[in-house]
Formats: C-alpha cells, sequence, structure tokens
C-alpha cells in the first residue's frame, strides 16, 4: 500500500517521489489508519485509504514548497485543477477536503469528541 501512495502522491504534485514526500506518505496512511472506525481494517478500504492517504500528503508537500503546481488532476469523481502560480495553500485545503470526502464512510471524523453527560 505503500509504494502505492507515494506513486499516487507523486503524480499529484507533479514530481518524482523525494524523501520529503515518502515520509509525507507514511505519516498520511499512519494517520488515517489511525481514524478507521471501528472494525473496519485498512484492507477493507484500501482504495479508498490510497487516495486519501496520497491527497493528504500531496496537500503538506505542496504547503511546505508554496506551490501549486497541479494543472489538472482527476481521480474517480475529484476533480483538482489549478492555474499557474495559483494558492497552494487554496489547493492543500481542496485535496484535504477531498481526503476527507473519500474516508467518510471509513473513518472517524477528525477532532470530533463526543461523551456521555451523567443524569
Amino acid at each position: 500500500m505503500e509504494e502505492k501512495i507515494l506513486a499516487l502522491a507523486a503524480e499529484i504534485v507533479g514530481g518524482e517521489a523525494s524523501a520529503l514526500l515518502t515520509a509525507l506518505c507514511q505519516a498520511a496512511e499512519a494517520a488515517w489508519r489511525g481514524r478507521l472506525r471501528e472494525g473496519v481494517a485498512a484492507e477493507d478500504c484500501e482504495e479508498a485509504l490510497c487516495c486519501a492517504a496520497a491527497f493528504t500528503a500531496a496537500a503538506d508537500y505542496l504547503l511546505s514548497r508554496g506551490s501549486g503546481g497541479i494543472a489538472s488532476f482527476t481521480a474517480g469523481e475529484v476533480s483538482i485543477q489549478t492555474r499557474t502560480g495559483g494558492d497552494s495553500s487554496a489547493l492543500a485545503g481542496a485535496l484535504h477536503l477531498a481526503a476527507e470526502r473519500i474516508m467518510a464512510p471509513f473513518g472517524e471524523p477528525e477532532g470530533f469528541g463526543f461523551r456521555g453527560v451523567p443524569g
């Protein structure tokens, strides 16, 4: 799964796999695995997990580079386009939203917690 995530992320950022992108892919995969709902295994949602981790890693990579170098990218129903010299933070935000949407059926929402209140 790691190689597939790295290949997808490299395609998104329009470059080759670097040490930074590799590390970001590993971190994104671990983060998404950690957010899987109880009873859902990574193998149950492998394609979605790969896309979400690649989108997350690519977003973080683009933010670190300050460049929105993607002209067009489509994965299934998700399409991302930017203008030359586009705002990398807007693109990164779009990639993060796409990752959240892709993993919504399998993962827990980020930063959400609910506790019962004693009555």
